[in-house]
């Protein structure tokens, strides 16, 4: 076996009491431990896997759409192309028909920060495979940690790198044609090994649950027939946080959509929930204060040039929005157009964006969300709460 190669890191679990055991949050969400399988949850929670049985599906859901590849069969550790002449990054997954199946509200993702509905994040995504079906390499959306559950009846077999390696392996997917965010590709483990770049290699069996840390690389195929599900979870570390928050920044560079609308998930956090890692609250107090910087100068620049801002006061549960064009999040002022067909439909727009469809803002409406001292109030109100520490004070008792 090559020095490169590394097995997964495993927890066996023998009791109820063993699963929710603070270790071994603690272990899994450590940055040193990229990826962890966890040997037989499902019966140490005596979870009904059954539910997820396909027979079950089938027999509750049988009139669903899915969503089917098509790929070509090979070995795990290997991508050929499509002559069979040589192994290449580019992994062959064409997208037959796209439409969801088993919609399930995820009860277990980032404490009530909900930003609409999106598959696999916030809801329970399921995977039927077949002997040999793949998922591409790919860091989880924004980087968030995620759990997968294999169902059965066969096994899958799993690689990981950590996320320090990910440019690296960014760099190889630019090289071979593969667009590393977006696209579909299969690492060739030999580039990985001559780039001093350890591997993660395990098998996960029926009843086993794969936690994947923060920015984790990973792929994965089926050893049989099998399925699987998984969704996101995001917790509040400074390790996730800051990861989070970097893919944030690079997708907007690279034009993708962040699923994670980042600077509303932080005023949420800072409205509802109490930190106490000093780290964690550093990094959310300073995107607190770039966005209100943003807002005022914002707002300011709008006032001066005479627009009017409307103010329209968010509801609960309201989701987060994006830019029409760009996709990018537009937090707090947003800039709508409305389209007049069957009935008026409205339209959000970043301000780059709504001043590129020309005439100065004309016929865009502008609809400021918080009012500033409102966010002042959150951004003030959001302090670094102690660690308690129980101790008993009282008088010293008889042995």
């Amino acid at each position: 076996m090559n020095d490169s190669l590394l097995i997964g890191c495993q927890k066996g679990l023998e009791s109820k009491r063993d699963a929710f055991s603070p270790v071994l949050l603690q272990f899994c969400t450590d940055p040193k431990n990229p990826i962890t399988v966890i040997r037989g949850l499902a019966g140490s929670l005596r979870l009904n896997l059954g539910l997820f049985s396909t027979k079950t599906l089938v027999e509750a859901s049988g009139e669903h759409a899915v969503e089917v590849r098509t790929q070509v069969q090979q070995p795990s550790d290997q991508n050929w192309d499509l002559s069979g002449t040589r192994q290449v990054w580019p992994c062959e997954s064409s997208q037959n028909l796209r439409n969801t199946w088993g919609h399930l509200e995820n009860t277990q993702n980032t404490p009530g920060h909900a930003w609409g509905t999106h598959l696999g994040m916030n809801t329970v995504q399921l995977y039927m495979k077949v002997p040999g079906s793949r998922t591409p390499g790919h860091q989880e959306n924004n980087n968030f940690c995620s759990v997968n559950i294999n169902i059965g009846p066969g096994d899958c077999e799993w690689f990981a790198v950590h996320e320090h390696y990910w440019e690296t392996i960014s760099a190889f997917c630019d090289r071979h044609g593969v667009d590393y965010l977006t696209g579909s590709g299969w690492p060739i483990l030999e580039d990985l090994y001559r780039s001093n770049i350890p591997v993660y290699r395990f098998v996960q069996r029926p009843g086993d649950l794969v936690w994947i840390n923060a920015g984790t690389v990973h792929w994965v195929q089926a050893t049989g027939w099998c399925n699987n599900i998984a969704w996101n979870v995001g917790p509040l570390t400074a390790y996730q946080y800051q990861l989070a928050l970097e893919r944030y920044e690079w997708n907007e560079v690279k034009n993708v959509k962040s699923i994670v609308p980042m600077i509303h998930v932080s005023w949420n956090v800072a409205r509802t929930v109490k930190i106490s890692d000093p780290d964690l609250y550093k990094m959310i107090k300073y995107c607190l204060l770039q966005s209100i910087k943003h807002c005022q100068v914002q707002r300011e620049s709008l006032v001066r040039a005479g627009k009017k801002i409307a103010y329209q006061g968010r509801v609960k549960d309201e989701p987060a929005y994006y830019c029409n064009e760009c996709d990018v999040e537009v937090f707090n002022i947003l800039f709508v157009t409305s389209e007049t067909g069957g009935r008026n439909t409205y339209l959000v727009h970043c301000e780059g964006c709504a001043r590129r469809r020309g005439g100065g803002l004309a016929g865009v409406i502008v609809l400021e969300q918080y009012k500033t001292e409102e966010l002042m109030q959150i951004y003030d109100g959001f302090t670094l709460v102690s660690k308690w520490v129980n101790v008993d004070f009282g008088a010293p008792k008889n042995e």
